[in-house]
């Protein structure tokens, strides 16, 4: 009987590359909200893990006469979400 056909070599999938950029969004999504969960939850008993810094801009309007765009963005930063989204990308890495 020959075992070298009867033998597959199963491979898992790699999810790395440029196709797979939104499981680094998700994962990156993932870990910013868990860090802010645990924040939320601890912030009352360590005050510091509460206090956010803000980056973006204001929302502000582009009138194109046909088009009207609205385009704004704002992220609070804190020291557990910014620990979440650094363990999102080591997950990512390691995968």
């Amino acid at each position: 009987m020959n075992y070298k056909k009867s033998l597959r070599v199963i491979r898992m999938p790699s999810y790395k590359g440029a196709r797979n950029f939104w499981v680094l969004v998700a994962l990156l999504l993932i870990g910013g909200l868990a860090g802010t969960a645990a924040a939320d939850a601890l912030g009352p008993y360590v005050p510091f893990l509460k206090s956010t810094a803000r980056i973006g801009f204001d929302p502000f309007t582009l009138d194109l006469r046909f088009m009207t765009m609205t385009i704004g963005f704002k992220m609070g930063l804190s020291v557990l979400t910014a620990l979440g989204l650094i363990i999102g990308y080591w997950v990512y890495r390691k995968l």
